[in-house]
């Protein structure tokens, strides 16, 4: 497309663009240049999901892009690790540099001992899975499978479902009963919000349920504040009332689902005087809610992702996909799920990931549990290659992962942005571009919109993209596959190159020219059953699962750290710490940026005045909140927000920016997810104290 000229006097040039983040929202930007500098970002108004605002984070990415932590150029580790001393360097010695230290690895180790470290800092399709894959793939290093996120939830809805599709948020509006269940959409997915309250205004009741009270809680019709974990048993208790009512579509589940008869069983175990002892949720509430929600149509539920970062975290969100078909919600228009739309875009991974290029039978290595993996993998991992990612403040069991990257015998590589904390522990340090500075394919796991960023600027200093820095390793590893030569226009066209329906009449030339296209998934896509599941069927008992030694129904299990589970550490650590993603960051981008850090303020605890009270702890207090996987401080808020019993923190402060030197994930634990080998970062059982009370 070409630039248009805004109507201001001064010579800018308006140019389309994406924002790259982490969030479901994936807007469409409109980027204001003048004399080869962003001046201005703003969402663009032609885009019927962006609607031409920005969130509080992107509004100010000018910022960003000239931050004083930015890498301009090539480095070496010239102090000790963690120092964050460097010596500038050229291209060309960095990539020899990283080369020959791959080679030196594979040599001593196999190529196993060389570990990609990535995940979705930048989600453009090219730097997020393209020539990164194509490069591990014929080295033959250890393969990532990249689970800090959504897999739990992925591996449970795609069981039920077939894959991870559900109604398209602009139907939204037709609701007459909207849940928000475990999302925070005013931090995490702000444009959900013109819907959400397009939907109040045609009649909609609006019902929020989550751990903890957001302002989303405040705004909707009625409020349903589950113990932590617990979010399962609800929606089994939810459906044992609509069951037990004869509230249930039996029309729906005979054609378009399997496993009903035995779903009807399982029931039983949850009737309401059960489900209110394990949810902390009253009967009354509970029959008023499975009513509403059986007798209103359309009905939906808007599905969040924090949910499934619960060690039951997989059976919560089976349990919660199950609801729409007990009741047939989706045969409605702006009935059903409104949660992940990553399969509307099918694009041709295989030709963008290579793995016909791949080496031998490397093993897979989960990276929640690279805090065990740095110390114990067997062959070792001598050499680290970390992008698109900030271990050193996502990673869960952080005492163990700073421990990892500390070791004198691993060669730590990273490309990045920022000099973020993990940045300061790397042996070779290289700079990455942001996305105006190059071109890339995007789609959004939310919307069905596929989406085209151009290069809008010349990078700054020598920064090159993911895709550009393994070309040149390739090049110095001295793999000659013209894989290796492909560009970033043969990328996108191989990408969209394909037999897959919805990609049908997409091309770059369509792209360029219209800046988005949406994707095709129909307005009620499960109204006659889920075709990608092996019955054709939507799923209440899973065979596939039953197969993997896995329970074939939605059930409940207690949260691996509690008090049903481990009474002994409950009575050490009483309370159940859960976090919240932080409305001005998105995981650890932004978290360094002086605008952001003024509006966060402090990295805060909340605490209910009970919890608060019986510590001796006040409103602003710095209090120290430990476990037996280590410790951090944080700042005391104090107040309803949170049950007793339960603390509450935001994600994902740079441990720089911290009380001495340590965000909460300190505390969090590696431990895996019932499905999908996901993180559970909310089975978190910590003490608080007043800090300072320790030593006394």
């Amino acid at each position: 497309m070409a630039p248009y000229l805004s109507s201001a006097a001064a010579p800018t040039v308006v140019q389309r663009s994406v924002c790259p983040h982490d969030c479901p929202d994936t807007c469409a930007l409109l980027v204001q240049v003048r004399d080869g500098q962003v001046v201005k970002v703003e969402g663009d108004p032609r885009h019927p999901v962006t609607q031409g605002f920005l969130c509080a984070k992107v509004n100010h990415y000018p910022e960003r892009l000239t931050s004083r932590d930015r890498l301009l150029e090539p480095q070496k580790r010239v102090g000790a690790k963690g120092e964050g001393r460097f010596a500038r360097i050229s291209w060309d010695e960095a990539v020899t540099t990283i080369a020959a230290r791959f080679r030196a690895a594979a040599a001593e180790f196999g190529p196993e001992s060389i570990l990609p470290y990535s995940y979705a800092g930048n989600e453009g399709v090219l730097a997020n899975m393209s020539m990164d894959r194509r490069f591990f793939h014929r080295l033959g290093a250890s393969l990532l499978d990249r689970t800090i996120c959504t897999t739990a939830g992925r591996a449970a809805y795609n069981a039920t479902m077939g894959e991870a599709l559900s109604i398209d948020p602009e139907l939204i509006p037709h609701a007459r009963l909207l849940i928000t269940w475990g999302a925070n959409p005013l931090s995490t997915n702000i444009h959900y919000l013109p819907f959400w309250q397009k939907a109040r205004e045609n009649g909609a009741f609006t019902i929020d349920i989550n751990v903890h009270r957001t302002r989303m809680s405040d705004a909707s019709h009625l409020f349903l504040q589950p113990n932590p974990g617990t979010d399962a048993a609800l929606a089994l208790g939810l459906m044992h009332l609509i069951v037990r009512d004869g509230l249930h579509d039996v029309e729906f589940l005979r054609q378009a689902t399997v496993g009903f008869e035995a779903l009807e069983v399982r029931l039983k175990e949850y009737p309401p005087e059960r489900t209110a002892r394990i949810t902390g949720i009253g009967v009354a509430v509970l029959e008023q809610v499975a009513r509403r929600y059986a007798t209103t149509r359309p009905a939906l539920i808007r599905l969040g992702t924090g949910l499934q970062r619960q060690s039951n975290g997989g059976q919560t969100h089976r349990a919660i996909a199950v609801l729409p078909a007990l009741v047939g919600a989706w045969r409605d228009l702006g009935g059903g799920i409104c949660g992940s739309n990553a399969a509307a875009a099918p694009l041709n991974l295989a030709a963008l990931h290579r793995p016909d290029l791949m080496q031998g039978r490397p093993r897979t290595i989960n990276m929640v549990e690279l805090a065990r993996v740095l110390h114990e993998a067997q062959p070792p991992i001598a050499a680290m290659f970390v992008y698109n990612s900030n271990p050193l403040a996502v990673a869960p069991n952080q005492n163990r992962v700073l421990a990892g990257l500390r070791r004198q015998d691993l060669f730590l590589a990273v490309h990045e942005q920022m000099m973020t904390e993990t940045a300061r522990y790397a042996d070779i340090l290289l700079p990455a571009t942001m996305m105006v500075e190059h071109a890339d394919l995007y789609k959004s796991y939310w919307h069905p919109y596929l989406m085209l960023g151009e290069k809008v600027v010349e990078p700054p200093g020598e920064c090159k993209s993911n895709m550009e820095v393994f070309r040149l390793l390739a090049r110095a590893m001295g793999f000659d596959e013209p894989a290796f030569r492909d560009s970033d226009e043969d990328l996108i066209r191989q990408a969209l190159a394909g037999t897959q329906p919805r990609l049908r009449g997409v091309s770059l030339e369509r792209l360029r020219q219209e800046g988005w296209v949406k994707l095709e998934i129909g307005p009620t896509p499960f109204a006659a059953g889920a075709p990608r599941t092996p019955s054709g069927k939507i799923e209440l008992y899973s065979a596939a699962l039953e197969g993997q030694g896995r329970d074939p129904l939605p059930g409940y299990e207690p949260p691996a750290e509690g008090a049903e589970r481990t009474p002994e550490l409950i009575a050490r650590y009483p309370l159940r710490l859960v976090n919240s993603s932080a409305k001005h960051f998105c995981n650890s981008s932004f978290a360094n940026l002086p605008t952001m850090l003024r509006k966060a303020q402090r990295p805060v605890l909340q605490l209910n005045p009970v919890d608060a009270a019986a510590r001796g702890i006040a409103d602003g207090d710095l209090v120290r909140v430990f476990n037996d996987r280590g410790e951090c401080r944080l700042y005391a808020q104090v107040g309803e927000r949170t049950k007793p019993g339960v603390a509450m923190a935001f994600k994902t402060w740079w441990s720089a920016h911290c009380p001495e030197g340590a965000n909460i994930n300190r505390l969090t634990s590696e431990r895996l997810a019932d499905l999908g080998g996901g993180a559970t970062y909310y089975t978190n059982l910590v003490e608080v104290e007043r800090a300072g009370a320790e030593a006394s």
